[in-house]
């Protein structure tokens, strides 16, 4: 089984505790994911199964989309509702027209902290596990690209908002610094993922349907994508059947036609399956991932 599930991740377990779960009903060694969710966190979660985790880090490369609602005047040290609280400020007066002015600073390129309580790595430790002990150390800001956040419902202290975002984006951190900006403080009472690419948190499928699933429609189930769909965001090319086995000893190929599409391609053979991943300039075609897809 090499596949992707659109998967509806439950609040309270880890994106690991996920695939675990995952891994021990399909009866499946290797899986991974495509983008961490924080345990209290909940929506899409790309789960590859077998060769499919060979094309994790392009689905990372997908815009993501969160519903998140904030809670103003309480500010913790997780950015969110399971964290310590650092500070109360009980009288303030949120005004809708001041936060939708503040949000303005939040979109198009920004430089994000990564919070201490995140699983970014100093000197090979994860950040977290630091924070845990009270260990606090400098972390280095990083590019995010906001592309929109909105207000969806406003009843302060409760306000939620929509945001869609590059990857790498800690939407607890674009919480707590609005809130900071305002001098009142925030944090998140509830997370979810709803889009990850095309991929929908209406189509994901849910951890006790996965269950019931019988085998006949796993590998047909509308939430359970081949590679070759669930890399839909990439062009194809059809090698011919001479030049097959050159890319699959990780040999470079110039196409006879001599066109070849720029940057990252899905390559196939002439039946439809999906061969690998290659980088094209145009001429030549560069094997980067080889897929060896189970026939279904």
């Amino acid at each position: 089984m090499d596949r992707v599930i659109i998967f509806n991740k439950p609040k309270g377990i880890t994106s690991q505790q996920s695939i675990s779960k995952i891994k021990k009903i399909l009866q499946v060694k290797k899986a991974g994911h495509a983008g961490t969710l924080d345990p209290i966190a909940t929506g899409v979660l790309l789960v590859c199964i077998n060769e499919a985790t060979k094309i994790t880090p392009f689905l990372m490369e997908l815009e993501k989309e969160y519903l998140f609602k904030a809670r103003f005047g309480i500010s913790t040290d997780t950015y969110d509702a399971e964290g310590k609280v650092l500070e109360v400020i009980d009288n303030f007066e949120l005004e809708r027209q001041a936060l939708e002015k503040i949000l303005k600073n939040f979109t198009g390129e920004i430089m994000q902290t990564p919070p201490m309580y995140s699983a970014v790595k100093v000197d090979g430790k994860p950040l977290h596990e630091l924070a845990r002990k009270g260990i606090e150390v400098e972390r280095k800001p990083k590019k995010v690209v906001i592309y929109s956040i909105d207000i969806e419902n406003f009843e302060p202290p409760f306000v939620t908002f929509r945001v869609v975002c590059s990857k790498g984006t800690y939407v607890r951190s674009i919480c707590n610094d609005i809130g900071q900006k305002l001098g009142m403080g925030a944090h998140i009472v509830e997370l979810t993922r709803t889009r990850v690419g095309q991929f929908k948190v209406e189509e994901a499928l849910e951890l006790k349907e996965l269950n019931s699933l019988l085998p006949d429609r796993i590998q047909t189930y509308r939430s359970i994508l081949s590679i070759d769909n669930a890399l839909y965001f990439l062009p194809s090319l059809t090698l011919q059947d001479t030049l097959i086995p050159r890319f699959l000893n990780g040999n470079p190929i110039k196409i006879p036609s001599g066109i070849v599409p720029a940057g990252w391609v899905k390559v196939k053979d002439k039946t439809g399956k999906i061969l690998g991943i290659g980088f094209g300039n145009g001429v030549i075609i560069k094997p980067e991932r080889i897929i060896w897809e189970e026939v279904v």
